[in-house]
């Protein structure tokens, strides 16, 4: 597949596709069975505000409209033309419009990049034709897009406008799946939420899915930016705009597929995307605050929570139900997401107990009964009033709602109110029973800011997704000042990095030690006089190891021996590494035996890195031994690292209580750990195009102190240039 270096463009150069005031069909036609006419239709029944010029050579009215033989022959200026019409003719149309000064397109046929070679090269030289006349264009292989805010239906999907349209908006959708963001779009409205604006990518032969994020950040219609992604081709933009986005107060929250090995196959095949190893889109997602959701019902979950225009202050959580059995599995499902149940006050119980019939269950959940539903549906408010002044509770879920409270009633008057002088993020998650959903008041509560979302879309996993937000926004808030630059400046490794070369643990710790990542005492010997002499110079007790780039697993090899004592020791443990090692592998290049001081026992730790095709180096980090190799204990960031990304790398990991002292033995420095990871990310960024792989295993960590023990760097066989795949 050829790649190529794109240039950036504006975001401000997208307007015409959003908000265009003219529109040109290549390709309509009257046959109302063909695309053309679909297109046409959609535009006059989504009442786009813009002139619509529909193209046929063959006709000259379609749907009432004037219709014009050629993009050339319109009058006025064109701002957008929606191209339906086959590959083989999308050259000839894209030249026109050329001619035309036509300022954006939608290509809608499908047979480019997905086909093969042939048809990148097509794309190649549609993109080219599009760069130098100044042409934005959205596809090929997609489904068009969407602006409700002025009628601009842009896809021949007629099941766009078979939804209910909602006055609950707010929310942009980029899908690399067509089919799927139809479905998304469809799904939303259903529930009460219309997308604002809907942009399929297709193959994002010019404009990508990291340019409409862009574009939605700058929208100030769009309150939550949305999508579905198979594979980001630009995640270093992705990461700027992401911070871009949380500066704005607007979160990104992404459907990323390919979490199996057939997903990620598939999301490969299916729009030419690099689909990228799963456990590192999390990384990345994780310390760039954008959100992850694990279906499309986290989206709309997600929107509506966050469209209430309150963030959660915390995980502390209470339940109301009228059902006991309902509020238990509600409990059970809110702690399964990281939400807190907490054990509430003696004083809020009492104040609960005042109002509440000796019937109903104070704790939590708080448990109405029956009768709430049945005959006393003020018992809906009354714990209310004491939760609210708890400063242990941060949220209040309700899992019922009475059903005869209308728009008017007195009650659900005084349940808004009470809610919306609260700090407390309140919200009712309801049963998902065909005609019963939705409480009669929905309208007013959503209005008000208390989101009524029906348990089908699984609100509790939305909310704690909106929690994990809400935590990572305030943290990067009172983190406001820029960390300090970096202490160490870029080192010149070139004599090192030999490409396609696997360095030797000597080597390897050269590099370390350049970049202050702290590694033992080491001398070389090549006699075992030499051996014995390195030996008396560091102090006893040392270790032997063969220093060979050609064994990098020295047990396996019998090439390393431990906690030699005295210069006898030495002697033999020198003689019979050498012979292990031509016993092992006799043409093995041997540069001499490292001698190092020994250890004293620590906590091992390993830190490695690795050069992905997708986000480029890699960090992970893991406790050593069996933890790594039997329980996968390892967390994974993109670099570079901050010292927060470092800090939640250590925390993420099962076994954090190890390092920070477990069974009466003392913490470790966890500071040494982040100072490594920290110096290791400057050193695989700085050398991106160098390193392929840096694993340091096992790094031994004390109380006041780190060390490496061992290091293995290998270099990539030719120099890698960071290119975008187009």
């Amino acid at each position: 597949m050829l790649e190529e270096k794109q240039t950036n463009q504006s975001y401000e150069t997208l307007e015409p596709l959003f908000n265009p005031r003219s529109v040109a069909i290549l390709g309509a036609s009257g046959n109302k069975n063909k695309l053309g006419n679909l297109q046409v239709k959609a535009l006059l029944d989504g009442q786009f505000t813009g002139e619509i010029y529909p193209i046929n050579s063959n006709s000259t009215e379609i749907e009432g409209l004037t219709c014009y033989k050629s993009i050339v022959d319109i009058p006025n200026e064109v701002d957008l033309a929606i191209f339906c019409i086959g590959s083989a003719q999308v050259k000839k149309g894209l030249e026109e419009c050329a001619r035309k000064k036509v300022k954006a397109a939608v290509i809608f046929a499908a047979g480019f990049s997905e086909t093969g070679d042939e048809g990148v090269k097509q794309e190649n030289v549609l993109r080219e034709i599009a760069r130098e006349n100044g042409i934005r264009l959205i596809g090929p292989n997609c489904v068009g897009l969407v602006n409700l805010s002025n009628g601009l239906i842009g896809t021949f999907s007629p099941a766009i406008l078979s939804v209910p349209l909602n006055e609950q908006k707010g929310v942009g959708y980029v899908s690399q799946s067509g089919a799927f963001g139809v479905l998304t779009f469809m799904a939303a409205a259903q529930n009460g939420l219309s997308f604002n604006s809907f942009v399929s990518v297709g193959n994002e032969m010019e404009t990508e899915f990291a340019d409409i994020i862009e574009y939605m950040i700058h929208d100030p219609k769009i309150k939550v930016i949305s999508g579905y992604l198979e594979g980001a081709k630009k995640p270093e933009i992705l990461r700027g705009l992401a911070k871009e986005a949380l500066d704005k107060k607007k979160p990104i929250i992404i459907m990323k597929t390919g979490r199996s090995l057939a997903g990620s196959k598939a999301a490969a095949s299916h729009t030419g995307s690099l689909a990228g190893s799963d456990k590192i889109y999390d990384a990345f997602f994780k310390q760039t605050g954008i959100v992850r959701a694990d279906d499309y019902e986290d989206i709309i979950s997600f929107s509506k929570l966050f469209l209430s225009n309150k963030l959660p202050n915390g995980r502390n959580t209470v339940i109301i139900t009228s059902s006991g059995g309902r509020g238990i599995n509600e409990a059970d499902r809110c702690e399964s997401y990281g939400l807190k149940i907490i054990q509430l006050s003696k004083q809020t119980m009492t104040e609960i107990k005042r109002t509440m019939p000796d019937f109903a269950s104070v704790s939590n959940p708080i448990d109405l009964t029956a009768a709430a539903s049945v005959s006393n549906p003020e018992l809906f408010i009354a714990p209310l009033r004491a939760l609210v002044e708890d400063p242990d509770v941060d949220n209040i879920i309700f899992t019922e709602f009475p059903h005869n409270w209308s728009a008017e009633h007195p009650l659900l008057l005084e349940f808004i109110d009470i809610c919306s002088r609260s700090n407390k993020f309140i919200f009712i998650t309801t049963f998902p029973l065909e005609g019963m959903s939705l409480p009669p008041g929905t309208t007013e509560l959503v209005q008000n800011g208390i989101p009524v979302i029906p348990g089908h879309l699984n609100p509790i996993r939305g909310f704690a997704k909106l929690v994990e937000y809400s935590e990572y926004y305030r943290k990067t808030q009172l983190e406001k000042t820029v960390e300090s630059s970096r202490k160490i400046q870029k080192q010149s490794l070139q004599n090192l990095l030999q490409p396609g070369t696997t360095l030797s643990e000597l080597q390897a710790s050269e590099i370390l030690d350049r970049y202050h990542i702290p590694t033992t005492k080491r001398l070389l010997a090549v006699t075992a006089v030499e051996a014995i002499h390195h030996a008396n110079h560091i102090g006893y007790p040392v270790v032997l190891k063969i220093d060979s780039s050609d064994i990098p697993h020295k047990t396996e090899a019998g090439a390393i021996r431990l906690n030699i004592k005295n210069d006898q020791e030495v002697r033999e443990a020198f003689l019979e590494i050498n012979r292990n090692v031509l016993n092992y592998k006799s043409d093995a290049k041997v540069n001499g035996i490292s001698v190092q001081e020994m250890l004293p026992e620590g906590v091992e730790v390993i830190i490695g890195a690795n050069n992905d095709p997708v986000f480029g180096p890699v960090i992970m980090f893991g406790l050593g031994g069996i933890f790594v190799e039997i329980y996968k204990d390892i967390s994974f960031r993109v670099a570079p690292l901050t010292r927060e990304d470092a800090k939640s790398m250590i925390e993420e990991i099962k076994g954090i209580e190890i390092l920070k002292g477990s069974r009466g033995k003392a913490s470790v420095n966890i500071e040494s750990i982040i100072d490594v990871l920290v110096n290791v990310s400057d050193l695989v960024t700085d050398h991106s195009d160098s390193i392929e792989e840096l694993d340091i295993n096992p790094l031994i960590v004390y109380e006041d102190g780190i060390k490496a023990a061992d290091a293995m760097l290998v270099v990539a066989n030719k120099v890698k240039e960071r290119t975008t795949i187009s």
